[in-house]
């Protein structure tokens, strides 16, 4: 892989593993387009540790307001006693149903990105998602009201999202629309949300690349991935809340649908 070609994911990965429109499909979909080898499965992984910076430096303030009301919660034996701890054991709950998955089905997960017309449809289930969320959600409560149901199921939901074509943020938006939280405060529990499983992540991938023959000539590329997803991962973030204020998932959707509807039909001109 390139060093251009390594920027160009890079940024790819950074602008959309927030935005609900499939960093996985896109990281598929434009070398497949593009006519470029497809990246290693780990340049796909940790190049998503790049974007957990960028959320990390966004939400720094939260996360230790959090960890720190954990860990009181914790040493004073009420661990539940205040909304911020609360809402540090609601990510670890929500986190678990992909760790169990994603464990024990890695290898199938990891088959489904070597198949772009696969990434592709799955876009489509991505729209799906989203549609479901604006017209069915009653965004009546705010991210204080959310409980320990509402974290297992947006869990749940991004279980999906080990698939590629399934948008990991438009996954938890969505089952967290449709838990009726508003919007805003579904996507700020996403984001958090993407901290423990970009980690868990990341080090798999991590341990896989140290164990690989060519890990010197690795770097280079995964370097420069890394740092453009990091800056564009942190302004996507930025830029995205303030987007959802206002303004509808359906215009994410209605892309979604596009890409993976021409991706469809370049698959069925080249013969696959």
């Amino acid at each position: 892989m390139s060093l251009i070609q390594a920027f160009i994911l890079g940024l790819l990965q950074g602008a959309t593993e927030y935005i609900p429109v499939s960093s996985s499909a896109h990281l598929v979909l434009f070398p497949w387009l593009a006519g470029w080898a497809e990246p290693p499965f780990t340049f796909d992984v940790l190049v998503q540790w790049g974007t957990l910076v960028g959320v990390i430096v966004y939400f720094g303030q939260d996360l230790w307001v959090i960890v720190r009301a954990v860990l009181q919660g914790l040493l004073q034996r009420r661990p539940f006693d205040s909304f911020e701890a609360r809402l540090g054991w609601y990510l670890i709950v929500a986190t678990i149903p992909a760790v169990v998955f994603g464990f024990w089905f890695k290898q199938t997960f990891e088959i489904t990105y070597g198949q772009p017309p696969v990434a592709a449809a799955l876009l489509l289930g991505t729209a799906l998602m989203l549609v479901l969320a604006e017209y069915r959600g009653k965004q009546q409560r705010r991210l204080e009201q959310m409980g320990w149901w509402d974290a297992l199921d947006v869990g749940l939901w991004q279980v999906a999202a080990l698939l590629p074509g399934i948008s990991r943020s438009g996954a938890t938006i969505s089952g967290a629309m449709l838990r009726d939280l508003e919007r805003r405060a579904a996507a700020r529990f996403s984001f958090l949300l993407s901290i423990p499983a970009l980690l868990g992540a990341g080090f798999v991938a991590t341990v896989d690349l140290v164990r690989s023959e060519s890990l010197s000539s690795e770097l280079p590329p995964l370097a420069v991935g890394f740092a453009v997803a990091a800056v564009s991962g942190y302004l996507c973030v930025r830029w995205l809340l303030r987007y959802l204020q206002g303004h509808r998932l359906t215009v994410f959707a209605a892309y979604c649908a596009l890409l993976g509807v021409g991706c469809l039909v370049v698959a069925l001109l080249r013969g696959g």
